[in-house]
């Protein structure tokens, strides 16, 4: 099978499961480009008619079911001899593997499986569908933590030739209700006995009744008490347990009286005052199927009566004769006996005569009221007017109401089943009609500022398959990751098969790097700020005391240089106001000559206070000597120093400590020399070479020979 296209449009992928009765495979709807479930009915009852008759029938039933706990019905359909349902796929694990691996479950776990699936049967039941096979294997948990209930109606299409073969009775024996058991009609609440024993699985890890053979365990739900839930796990809240005793009750009048009621219970056995409740009590001996010391029966009914002398109070026998042992004054007892045979006989023959007038009256009378019969014409798939109208040609009513009923894959206003169909029936007979309202629509909700993940499971929950949803991410002022805009809009009604939806959602507000205006001016640096759309509040600015220019920016806040910043966002600046109290201010008289006299120098002078180190002066260039006064600021305990370069070397440095200032050290120029001009050489004539000078200027004749 794997890898059959079923129907021309169902690929099967790969089996993932299967039972007495079909086969459950993976397999992807070539269509709708989806993935589905295709169970398929095993081929040892391809021939059964009336079993495929009430397969068709049943899983039409469950595909009118439409709950997001109940696994949808999308498709049934026959390929020679191959019959299959088509459901919804759900990703995840069944409730009995879940269980296999760590139970017992917590108590808050197992009741929000056990409302969802008391949920679904409650939705099946108001439609008049009863599950009969609620059991852990048919429970699917996704992987959203959703319940989903599968195999609904099937069990009803097990018939009496096949219901020892397939074992899908003997195979769930472990959750049969005791009127299940007994093979008499099972209704509502022999579901709700299953879902008790779901209940008591999940929280105590084991079954309450086991046997050596189906037989026996079956005879346990009918007469044995199981092991109470706290007697297994103490940790089960008396409320939770409570639920469990009373839909467990063997009386089904002593069970919950619907889903509903149990599902109102299962809601609040949770809450802190009903943790501790007492613990439910049911009146002695008032569920009938309790094992019972029944009295024992000692020899014959025949016996007891012959000894009670057939009067059944026990009265001693009393010899007397009967008429037939008597004899009367004629002495004619034998002749009697021998008429006792004419009475029976008369009665007999009278009775024949009176039966045969009645059926000859009766006859005669039909007779006179005899009407024309014709055959109910078939009218699905026409329309509601259509079906009408031929049903009305050929002398039959419609029965009101009609049945309005949603169907997915049928057009509004067409007629999906009636009644009597391929019959023969009289004259004026009454026909009923089911009509598809189309399918189920819901209403759009207003999804703005709700976040994309909790709207895509809604909508999911809804039907509406994650491939016809997508998203765009914008920049917003909402919260990373809510809905901004929605199609189609709010109001407006949508089929969930169909539909798609399509969502802004927001990525946060559009960023940018964060600037720089540390030692700014405070008004170029609002302005900068205000530039890139941020916020300045003046209440907000801090003025406080630093060594900096009045007005120039100190800090920023919060948001560094280059740091991701968006428009909107609010800027504190702390602004100084000036130079603090003890702060004392000096002047450097500083007098620099020239390098060489009468030659341009150029000075560069730089100083460090308490304003920063090395900070630039300026630069002048000079042709005679001058003074530059240069003011520097003081803090307590440091020292200001000026340095001094001319020419691009270090010429001298000059510093004050803030205790000389303090003192009045005196503002005295320092001097920074120069260098006196080279003398200008005069005239020398050449000397002749037998002259020489003296250390005073004179000039003598040398006599001695230069050397050769």
């Amino acid at each position: 099978m794997i890898g059959h296209e079923l129907g021309g449009r169902y690929e099967i992928i790969t089996r993932i499961g299967g039972g007495g009765m079909a086969l459950v495979y993976k397999a992807h709807d070539i269509l709708l480009n989806r993935k589905v479930a295709v169970k398929i009915l095993r081929q040892q009852f391809v021939h059964d008619e009336e079993f495929i008759r009430r397969f068709r029938r049943e899983a039409q039933s469950a595909g009118a079911l439409s709950h997001p706990n109940v696994v949808s019905i999308y498709d049934v359909g026959q390929e020679d001899e191959t019959h299959y349902i088509v459901m919804e796929y759900v990703e995840g694990h069944n409730l009995n593997e879940i269980i296999q691996e760590r139970a017992p479950l917590q108590p808050e776990e197992a009741v929000r499986i056990a409302i969802q699936i008391c949920d679904a049967l409650e939705h099946a039941h108001h439609n008049q569908i009863i599950h009969r096979d609620i059991k852990p294997h048919n429970i699917l948990i996704g992987k959203n933590g959703r319940v989903k209930v599968t195999d609904f109606g099937i069990a009803r299409a097990v018939t009496s030739s096949t219901i020892t073969q397939t074992g899908s009775v003997l195979g769930s024996v472990h959750y049969f209700s005791p009127e299940h058991a007994k093979g008499i009609s099972t209704g509502e609440k022999s579901d709700l006995y299953s879902l008790g024993i779901v209940l008591y699985q999940m929280l105590t890890g084991k079954l309450p009744f086991l046997g050596e053979s189906p037989i026996s365990v079956a005879l346990k739900h009918l007469q044995e008490t199981f092991e109470e839930p706290r007697v297994v796990n103490p940790y089960i809240p008396q409320s939770v347990e409570n639920v469990i005793l009373r839909a467990m009750r063997k009386n089904p009048s002593e069970r919950y009286n619907s889903a509903d009621e149990m599902l109102r219970d299962l809601e609040t056995c949770l809450q802190p005052e009903r943790l501790k409740e007492p613990k439910i009590t049911f009146v002695s001996g008032s569920d009938f199927e309790e094992t019972r010391v029944m009295p024992a029966i000692r020899g014959s009914i025949i016996d007891t009566l012959a000894s009670t002398g057939g009067n059944g109070r026990g009265d001693k026998a009393v010899s007397t004769d009967t008429e037939e042992n008597r004899w009367d004054s004629t002495g004619l007892v034998e002749s009697k006996r021998r008429r006792r045979w004419v009475k029976p006989v008369i009665t007999v023959f009278v009775t024949l005569i009176v039966i045969a007038l009645v059926f000859w009256g009766a006859r005669t009378v039909l007779s006179w009221f005899d009407i024309d019969e014709v055959d109910v014409p078939y009218v699905i798939s026409k329309t509601e007017a259509e079906a009408r109208q031929n049903l009305e040609q050929v002398g039959l009513k419609v029965e009101e109401p009609t049945v309005y009923m949603e169907k997915a894959d049928i057009p509004e206003g067409t007629v999906y089943e009636q009644s009597k169909v391929n019959q023969r029936v009289k004259v004026g007979s009454f026909i009923k009609l089911y009509v598809s309202k189309g399918p189920k629509l819901e209403g759009v909700e207003d999804y703005s500022g709700k976040t994309y993940t909790e709207v895509v499971d809604s909508l999911i929950a809804l039907g509406v398959s994650e491939e016809r949803i997508s998203k765009e991410d914008v920049f917003s002022d909402q919260a990373t990751g809510t809905v901004t805009e929605q199609t189609p809009a709010a109001g407006q009604q949508f089929d969930p098969k169909k539909a798609t939806f399509a969502f802004k959602v927001s990525k946060g507000k559009e960023t940018f790097p964060m600037i720089d205006v540390v030692g700014k001016s405070e008004k170029d640096a609002i302005a900068a700020l205000e530039a890139k759309g941020l916020v300045v509040k003046a209440k907000d600015i801090v003025r406080e005391g630093s060594y900096k220019e009045e007005g120039t920016v100190l800090t920023q806040y919060p948001f560094e240089p280059d740091a991701p910043v968006s428009k909107g966002d609010e800027i504190t600046l702390t602004i100084s106001s000036g130079y603090p109290e003890d702060a004392l201010e000096y002047t450097f008289n500083i007098t620099v000559s020239p390098a060489i006299a009468g030659q341009p120098s150029e000075v560069r002078i730089t100083y460090t206070d308490a304003r920063g180190e090395n900070i630039e002066w300026g630069k002048k260039t000079i042709n005679d000597t001058e003074t530059f006064n240069v003011k520097v600021v003081l803090d307590p305990n440091t020292e200001a120093m000026v340095s001094v370069f001319r020419d691009g070397q270090f010429a001298d440095t000059f510093a004050r400590t803030y205790e000389e200032v303090k003192a009045g050290a005196d503002s005295t120029p320092d001097t920074i020399p120069g260098m006196a001009p080279p003398p200008e050489d005069p005239p020398v004539d050449q000397p002749d070479q037998n002259e020489e000078t003296d250390i005073n200027g004179n000039q003598s004749t040398n006599t001695t020979d230069q050397p050769q």
